[in-house]
């Protein structure tokens, strides 16, 4: 089996040699290059050709974010990019991912992490990941999303028709992981103010990230986009996306539906985990619901469906694999049966008022 050709971008030395000796004790890795910023990596990309990058958010001369538009724009490569988590270092990393990242680690401790042994595995695995990713659609999406400012985006909102079961209350739930940023971002910005429903969003992200996530989501979106807060009541035209490291539940009180964050344990290696916000709504009584699995790793979500279309009245989309930028998550739920639309990306959003604002459930 040919080797993964990784080309390593920091501007310190020494991450630099961290990042290659992680990289390097992987069989199926091997680090063919480095370069110190933006401008020396796009100069050795021609005769290195590497299958993936690593690429530092935050470095002299040019920098990881006009690096990656430019590597985008020139010779689409999978990149994964290396961020502090800093306010700033979150910002930027968001903004990495619609200019087409296929996604990122945070470094533990600043710019020079002495402590980066604690994501070498993480590392290592999404480097794996990036050169199995669908770059195609990685640079038609960041070609499409570039152009993207804190001005809201004209795609054509969908709008709310009355249903015959307009009477029935409903809610909007939504699984993803790698390459998810973008995903969310063509579905959000489709949706209508008026949809009556709030949205509830598991994305595979890291604490401190999740707040920039959302903030940038609500510049772009009519509806209005949050990071959920515990204790925290749900409304109709709102998307709530789980904090990173927090579990993301939902009850009933009264007539209320009402968020609520936790720290047990991992699920699958996650959290938030989707399959713990689904099963959540599975319990909700009195609610269609309506579920949605998009681009991610692993089979998350396969489980919390299962148990929403137990309890019944679910609605359950699923991205198709010709837009996914990893087909595993959807490919799950899609192979347990449990899946009523599988559609591509851009038909997500008008699938969702199919059953939210149009037809019921």
């Amino acid at each position: 089996m040919n080797k993964i050709k990784v080309l390593v971008v920091d501007d310190s030395a020494f991450m630099r040699r961290l990042i290659t000796d992680f990289l390097s004790e992987h069989p199926q890795i091997e680090v063919i290059g480095t370069a110190r910023n933006g401008k020396d990596a796009l100069e050795k990309i021609p005769s290195l050709q590497p299958d993936v990058i690593t690429m530092d958010v935050e470095m002299p001369m040019m920098n990881g974010l006009e690096a990656l538009k430019q590597i985008m724009e020139r010779s689409p490569l999978p990149v994964v990019m290396l961020s502090s988590t800093t306010k700033e270092g979150a910002e930027n990393t968001i903004l990495a991912m619609q200019y087409g990242a296929v996604d990122f680690v945070a470094k533990p401790s600043g710019n020079i992490s002495l402590d980066l042994y604690k994501v070498k595995e993480e590392l290592v695995d999404k480097v794996m990941l990036a050169s199995r990713a669908n770059l195609r659609l990685i640079n038609k999406r960041a070609t499409n999303q570039t152009t993207a400012s804190s001005q809201k985006i004209s795609y054509s909102k969908i709008e709310v028709q009355p249903s015959e079961k307009g009477h029935e209350k409903k809610i909007i739930c939504i699984g993803t992981s790698t390459g998810g940023p973008r995903a969310l971002q063509q579905v959000l910005t489709q949706l209508p103010k008026q949809i009556p429903a709030p949205i509830v969003i598991v994305q595979h992200m890291p604490k401190g990230f999740t707040k920039s996530l959302a903030q940038r989501l609500d510049s772009l979106c009519d509806i209005s986009v949050r990071e959920v807060e515990h204790l925290e009541e749900l409304k109709q035209g709102v998307a709530y996306i789980a904090p990173g490291g927090a579990h993301f539940t939902v009850a009933s009180s009264g007539q209320s539906l009402i968020a609520h964050l936790d720290y047990s344990p991992p699920r699958n290696g996650h959290r938030p985990s989707v399959d713990v916000l689904f099963e959540s709504v599975s319990a909700l009584s009195g609610y269609s619901k309506i579920a949605v699995i998009m681009t991610g790793m692993g089979s998350d979500g396969t489980n919390g469906l299962k148990r929403l279309k137990e309890a019944g009245e679910t609605k359950a989309i699923a991205e198709s694999e010709e837009t996914a930028v990893v087909f595993g998550m959807p490919k799950s739920a899609i192979a347990a049966n449990l899946v009523d639309d599988v559609v591509p990306l851009e038909g997500i959003a008008e699938t969702i008022m199919k059953y939210a604002g149009r037809q019921g459930v």
